[in-house]
C-alpha cells in the first residue's frame, strides 16, 4: 500500500501518475497524511519511530521548537538501535527542525543529557568511520603491493605478461594472490600459476 507524506501545506492530488503525454506507466491512489495539520503533542511520546522523526513537520507553536527537537531526538535514540540509521535520521531531524544558533544553545542548556549523547554519538561514529576507512585503505594498499610483487615475479620467470592477466592479478583478492604466489616456485607455465 503506497503511503505519501506531504511535508508542505496545500492541496495534494488524490492520485499520482507516472508517464508522459501519451501513456501512463504507473498510476495509484494513496493514503495521505498532512503532517502540518497534526498536533505534535499527540505524537511526542509515540513508540513509532517514523512519528517521532516527523515531530518537526507537525503543528506546534514556534516557541516550542526546541522541545519538539528534543522529543524527536529522544525518540530516535530510544527506538532505533542501528547506529548508522541514527546518524542519518539525526540529519533529517536537524534539517526539518531548523534550529538557529540560539535555539541550539537553549537545547544544550535545557536538555544537557541528550545534547551530550548526541555529541558523543556523533564523535564515536565519526571515529569508527575514520578507523574503518584506514583499515580498508591499508588492506587495499597491501593487496596492491602483493599484486605488484606477483606480477614482477611472473614477469621475471615467464617474460612479459598479457594485459588481461595483469588486470586479473590486480583485481584478485588477497587469498587468491597468496595462492598464486606459492605456485610461482614450482610452476612450469603461467597457466599452472593462475589456473
Amino acid at each position: 500500500m503506497p503511503v505519501v507524506i506531504f511535508l508542505g501545506s496545500g492541496n495534494a492530488p488524490a492520485e499520482l501518475r507516472l508517464g508522459g503525454d501519451r501513456h501512463n506507466y504507473m498510476s495509484f491512489r494513496y493514503l495521505s497524511c498532512a503532517l502540518a495539520a497534526l498536533p505534535y503533542e499527540r505524537y511526542r511520546d509515540s513508540d513509532n519511530v517514523v512519528a517521532r522523526l516527523n515531530l518537526p513537520n507537525m503543528a506546534y507553536p514556534p516557541e516550542e521548537r526546541v522541545e519538539v527537537y528534543a522529543h524527536a531526538v529522544r525518540g530516535l535514540f530510544a527506538l532505533e538501535p542501528d547506529v548508522e540509521k541514527c546518524l542519518k535520521y539525526l540529519d533529517f531531524i536537524d534539517i526539518y527542525t531548523g534550529l538557529d544558533d540560539n535555539e541550539r544553545v537553549d537545547y544544550a542548556r535545557r536538555f544537557p543529557r541528550e545534547a551530550e549523547k548526541m555529541t558523543s554519538f556523533a564523535e564515536r561514529f565519526e571515529q569508527e568511520g575514520i578507523q574503518k576507512g584506514m583499515q580498508q585503505g591499508l588492506q587495499q594498499g597491501l593487496q596492491q603491493g602483493e599484486a605488484r610483487v606477483l606480477i614482477r615475479l611472473l614477469t621475471r620467470r615467464f617474460g612479459e605478461l598479457p594485459e588481461a592477466l595483469r588486470r586479473r592479478i590486480e583485481e584478485a583478492d588477497a587469498e587468491t594472490l597468496l595462492e598464486w604466489s606459492e605456485r610461482v616456485l614450482t610452476a612450469q607455465s603461467l597457466d599452472e600459476v593462475v589456473h
